[in-house]
Formats: structure tokens, C-alpha cells, sequence
């Protein structure tokens, strides 16, 4: 039984050779004036093919083979055109939530000193406040990624705070305090 199931394995074998060496120019020329990218033409070919070889039992071996074969492109090439209009939306949500998070270059005075101060921090006190702020984490949370006690969060937090409003401040300009008006007196009751 082994014995058989070998010969019909290399009989398909053998036939798909056959069919590849005789289409695949054929099939190739098909899909490049199918395709915008002559790149994306190669990978729906071997697709096409991939798709033959596991169908080799349907693969006819006369002059069929190229009609099949360009039918089996013809379904990989909307593959490929349906894949790619999802990976372009995709990328422009993503590039959307992008901005959403990040602030596009040009951002206010406010920000930028908020960035030059967190840049001055310490790795350690840089990743508790990104934790809590940025990703929402509550102290418990933040104790599970870093691998610490909630108590030593706590304690890390208020100095990580403390360090990053320091460094806000020495960005900033003082502000100067407002004049308070002397007081107005009149000389009628002197």
C-alpha cells in the first residue's frame, strides 16, 4: 500500500513539474499586467501555484492547465487586491489613533516643556508615570508589570511625581507674582 501511495506521489509530482515548466511564464505575464507593482505579481503567483500544488489532484495535465491555472490566479489576484484595500485602511486608522495619541510636530510651548521635562527624568520614574497616565494602569496594575509591591508604587509614584514637577518648573519661566495695589488712602480722614 506504501509502495502505491509512493508512485501516485511521484506521479503528482511529476505532473505538477510539468504543468510549472510549461505555465508558469504564461501565468507570470497573466498577473504583472493584472498588478500595479510588478513585486506583488511574484507572490500571487507562487500563490497560484501553492494553490495547484495542494489541488494536484485537480491539476488537469493538457492544454486545460493554463486556463485552470490562470482561474486560480484570477481568484489569488482578488486575494491580494481585497487584502491590500484592508491593510491601506488599516493603516490609516492606526495612523489616525497615532495622532490621536501622539501630538502631530508643532505642538504648543506647554508641551514641549512638559516633553523637555519628562525627558529629564529617570528611566524608573518615566515608566510609573507613563503606567498610570498614559496607559490607564491603577497602583495594583502598575505593582503586576514592574514586579514591586503596591506600597512601594505608592512611595515610587509621589517621588516620581515630585521629581517631575520640579523638572517642569525649572522649564518654565517664572512667572511673575501679580503687583498688589497700595492701598488708597485719602487725606480727607488724616
Amino acid at each position: 500500500m506504501t509502495t502505491d501511495r509512493a508512485t501516485a506521489d511521484a506521479d503528482d509530482r511529476a505532473r505538477y513539474e510539468r504543468v510549472f515548466a510549461a505555465t508558469h511564464r504564461r501565468v507570470l505575464a497573466y498577473v504583472v499586467r493584472r498588478v500595479s507593482d510588478p513585486s506583488d505579481a511574484v507572490d500571487i503567483v507562487a500563490d497560484t501555484y501553492l494553490v495547484a500544488w495542494r489541488r494536484v489532484a485537480d491539476l488537469p495535465d493538457d492544454e486545460q492547465s493554463v486556463a485552470w491555472l490562470l482561474a486560480v490566479a484570477r481568484r489569488c489576484l482578488a486575494n491580494h487586491r481585497r487584502s491590500h484595500t484592508r491593510r491601506v485602511a488599516l493603516t490609516d486608522r492606526l495612523a489616525a489613533s497615532l495622532e490621536a495619541i501622539v501630538p502631530p510636530p508643532g505642538e504648543p510651548k506647554e508641551l514641549s516643556d512638559v516633553h523637555r521635562a519628562l525627558s529629564r527624568l529617570e528611566p524608573e520614574d518615566l515608566e510609573l508615570l507613563r503606567l498610570l497616565e498614559w496607559d490607564g494602569l491603577d497602583r495594583a496594575e502598575i505593582a503586576t508589570v514592574l514586579g514591586i509591591s503596591r506600597n512601594a508604587v505608592r512611595v515610587r509614584l509621589h517621588r516620581a511625581r515630585r521629581r517631575f514637577a520640579n523638572a517642569l518648573a525649572s522649564e518654565q519661566p517664572p512667572q511673575p507674582h501679580p503687583r498688589v495695589a497700595a492701598p488708597a488712602y485719602s487725606r480727607e480722614g488724616s
